[in-house]
């Protein structure tokens, strides 16, 4: 078997500092602890003949199953959804650290990359909605679909930024662009940030808030923790869908 490359070459062809320093580019996780743990996990793929792409539907199949993992009742579900979104994020730190060691990259690796994060993320909300559902009404499914409509729509409108100025002939919005122009809206994006409420609508953190929820159901006997927080989500990330799209129509990104 080919040896194993030493990490440091590996960190310096596989994480580069442009993207783990890049605002949008990066998970706050990964820059915490993923990226150290999948660095190691990257070592031992690299000496073996599976591809980047196997390895982002690998991450589809962990995130999708985060969320059909909420239909197990009780903590044992919960855990396994947080375990399983964790993977989700080391899969999707380690197919594109192979990538870059193999030079192996693909336009389908990044659309599969792209539909894996709409389907884990809206997979998680809807399986929270089933969840809350249980031995209550049905009105929680209906809660679960919003949200996982919600976290789609607040997705999709970041990517059709991309899609817009490619069809018209312009490169990537940088950083720069994606500060709004009006005041208000800048000072109200900043007032967010501060706080941190837009990262529930992410899968990743999202399962670790059920998690809780789950922990708090467990004492109480009942569901309602899940479904409360459940309806915080929805409304949250509604929210962030109207600010996010006042962001994008404010900024010099559609300029």
């Amino acid at each position: 078997m080919v040896a194993a490359p030493a990490l440091a070459e590996l960190r310096e062809v596989c994480q580069p500092q442009a993207k783990l320093q890049s605002r949008n580019g990066e998970h706050w996780a990964g820059r915490l602890y993923m990226r150290a743990i999948s660095l190691r996990t990257t070592r031992q793929l690299v000496r073996t003949s599976v591809s980047p792409n196997t390895l982002t539907w690998v991450m589809v199949v962990c995130g999708v199953g985060g969320g059909a993992a909420l239909l197990i009742p009780g903590l044992t579900g919960a855990v396994l959804a947080a375990v399983l979104f964790q993977l989700f994020l080391l899969f999707d730190c380690v197919d594109g650290e192979v990538a870059r060691w193999k030079r192996q990259f693909s336009m389908a690796g990044v659309y599969v990359d792209r539909l894996g994060a709409y389907l884990a993320d809206a997979a998680l909300m809807i399986g929270a909605g089933v969840r809350a559902a249980r031995g209550g009404s049905e009105l929680w499914v209906s809660v679960g679909l919003a949200a996982a409509l919600g976290v789609v729509l607040l997705k999709a409108s970041t990517d059709l930024v991309d899609v817009a100025r490619a069809r018209s002939g312009q490169p990537p919005a940088d950083e720069e662009s994606t500060q709004p122009r009006s005041q208000g809206i800048a000072t109200a994006r900043r007032f967010a940030s501060i706080f941190k409420i837009h990262r529930v609508t992410n899968g990743i953190e999202a399962s670790l808030v059920l998690l809780a929820a789950a922990v708090v159901d467990a004492g109480l006997h009942n569901l309602d923790a899940t479904r409360w927080t459940l309806a915080g989500i929805a409304v949250i990330t509604w929210g962030m869908v109207a600010a996010h799209l006042a962001s994008i129509l404010s900024s010099s990104r559609l300029r």
